[in-house]
């Protein structure tokens, strides 16, 4: 039985993220030269010791609030703040992570999504919804890293310098009740608000158009800070970044079309708070 349990702990163990064991090892480092017991530590950044034994062993991630209550009471110079990036990326799935990392050098991104609010544009109770009905289903501390990382990612929207983006939605995506008609609410409001913001524009596909390019399934563009174009395409929990030159103009000059069919910005608007009941 003993050792059932102790194989298991093993294969957890070996699952652990590398950033997290890192940045565990580095709290536990900091933490012995303060000379401050877990139970200290813990009470000190409001965390429980059981809580904080998982985030020295590399079992839990840190979120940013540990990290800043961490850095004073160990003062520990930056050396846990300059790992928080690594740590967030290392709560997305795996598949995702490639093209997560090259994201964060966007000078652009134009993305198409049909059937759901794009990740960027997500509430949290919204992305809570959907990683809550995953197959198979996930852990509850697996539902949590999601939902965190990904209102991480949101960053990108509001870094400078800028990120222009372009956000096509189709319409199924508003009208597809994902949770419940509050948690639908709020995520349309939180489009419109979105929508406001200089660096960002939402158009909505109509469910009545006709053939599109879109109809082939999402896609993500996305410009580097070295101008260099990379694609991304995902379908059923599988990623692909793209990256041959002929292949991702391809998805420029469908993009382009996309955004000829779709609903202009002031339109778009306009059908998101008809669907939200705001006019």
């Amino acid at each position: 039985m003993g050792t059932s349990r102790q194989k298991k702990q093993r294969a957890q163990d070996d699952d652990r993220p590398g950033v997290w064991v890192a940045y565990g090892k580095l709290v536990k480092l900091w933490r012995n030269k303060s000379g401050l017991t877990q139970q200290e530590l813990a009470e000190a950044v409001g965390y429980s010791c059981d809580q904080l034994a998982s985030i020295e062993q590399g079992r839990r991630p840190a979120k940013s609030a540990f990290t800043d209550a961490a850095e004073g009471v160990l003062s520990a110079g930056g050396t846990l703040a300059v790992l928080q990036d690594d740590v967030d990326l290392a709560k997305l799935p795996l598949f995702f992570q490639d093209f997560a990392l090259i994201e964060t050098e966007a000078v652009s991104r134009f993305s198409f999504d049909p059937l759901m609010i794009p990740g960027l544009l997500q509430t949290e109770e919204y992305a809570r919804a959907l990683f809550s009905e995953h197959c198979p289903p996930l852990s509850d501390e697996t539902i949590e890293q999601h939902v965190e990382a990904r209102l991480s990612r949101q960053k990108l929207l509001t870094r400078t310098p800028m990120v222009e983006t372009c956000f096509i939605i189709g319409e199924a995506a508003l009208t597809s009740t994902v949770g419940d008609d509050d948690v639908m609410r709020a995520q349309l409001q939180h489009l419109l608000k979105q929508g406001a913001m200089r660096n960002v524009e939402i158009q909505v596909m109509p469910s009545d158009r006709s053939f599109h390019p879109g109809l082939s399934g999402p896609m993500v563009i996305v410009e580097t800070l070295e101008h260099r174009r990379v694609g991304y395409i995902e379908s059923q929990g599988v990623g692909l970044v793209v990256t041959d030159a002929a292949t991702v103009s391809a998805f420029g000059l469908r993009y382009g079309k996309l955004r000829t069919q779709a609903l202009n910005v002031e339109e778009s608007a306009d059908r998101i708070k008809r669907v939200a009941g705001e006019s």
